[in-house]
């Protein structure tokens, strides 16, 4: 005899900025997704990847809110088309939980991760109640590493992950020093 509980919810927030909207991923993300997962511009977080790859990645985003208790939203624009994938992270390699940026080609340079990183660092602070963050960059990826200093984060050493090599640690304002 089979019996049928209740299901298991995941509660992924929406997060509301300036100029953009910080939601679930779903399935119409999914090429949007994986042209990003499959470029160059996928190198920093362990790419290119395949399809098969991309959307693995894609499921892991919303499996992450549900294991963790947070993880990263797709970042959208009022029409609803993917720009990136921005906020809390953590996996068993890594030192600490770290609010990550993706931002797709067609979003590059337009404000997306600083608008969108901003607002995961006040999620992790006032919602969750952290009082510090990190983000991890690679050595070359000088727009990460100017992301991250705009934010106010400085370097706090470095840390060898087991499928990206040697990453930069930036630890972000201390959440009472956040206005």
């Amino acid at each position: 005899m089979m019996q049928v509980e209740d299901h298991t919810l995941i509660r992924i927030p929406t997060l509301r900025t300036e100029r953009f909207v910080m939601r679930a991923p779903k399935a119409s993300d999914f090429e949007a997704y994986a042209a990003f997962r499959s470029s160059d511009r996928a190198v920093g977080v362990g790419g290119p990847y395949t399809r098969e790859q991309a959307y693995d990645s894609l499921c892991g985003l919303i499996g992450h809110w549900q294991v963790e208790g947070y993880g990263r939203w797709m970042v959208t624009d009022a029409d609803d088309t993917p720009l990136g994938v921005v906020g809390l992270m953590n996996t068993p390699a890594w030192p600490e939980p770290e609010i990550a940026w993706s931002v797709f080609a067609d979003a590059e340079g337009k404000g997306v991760a600083y608008e969108a990183a901003l607002a995961t660092r006040t999620y992790a602070y006032t919602v969750l109640g952290w009082s510090t963050v990190i983000s991890c960059v690679l050595k070359d990826n000088t727009r990460s590493h100017a992301l991250a200093k705009r934010m106010g984060a400085t370097r706090d050493g470095s840390f060898t992950a087991p499928d990206l090599g040697e990453l930069l640690i930036y630890r972000h304002q201390p959440a009472r020093d956040v206005a």
